[in-house]
């Protein structure tokens, strides 16, 4: 299915989409400045909030947020302390 397709179908824009518009907003924001490190800010910024609204989602808990995200539950919590989320 292609992100058109997908878009009539469900009247929404796909993830990929969203996440388009944000890195060429991120990218004009610059004005120009080069980033050495985008991949793991990118990552960082990605993951944050998408934890967040999985474990929300899950009512906090982590077994079925790391089934909904598709990790093992250690791998989740390694990211959570990470990011000071735990």
């Amino acid at each position: 299915m292609n992100a058109s397709s997908h878009r009539q179908d469900t009247g929404r824009a796909p993830l990929r989409e969203h996440v388009a518009h944000s890195v060429r907003r991120y990218l004009q924001d610059l004005d120009g400045c080069d980033t050495d490190d985008l991949y793991n800010t990118a990552l960082r910024e990605l993951e944050i909030p998408l934890f967040t609204e999985v474990l929300r989602h899950c009512d906090g808990n982590q077994s079925r947020a790391a089934a909904m995200l598709g990790i093992h539950r250690a791998t989740l919590r390694k990211k959570l302390r990470e990011y000071g989320l735990a």
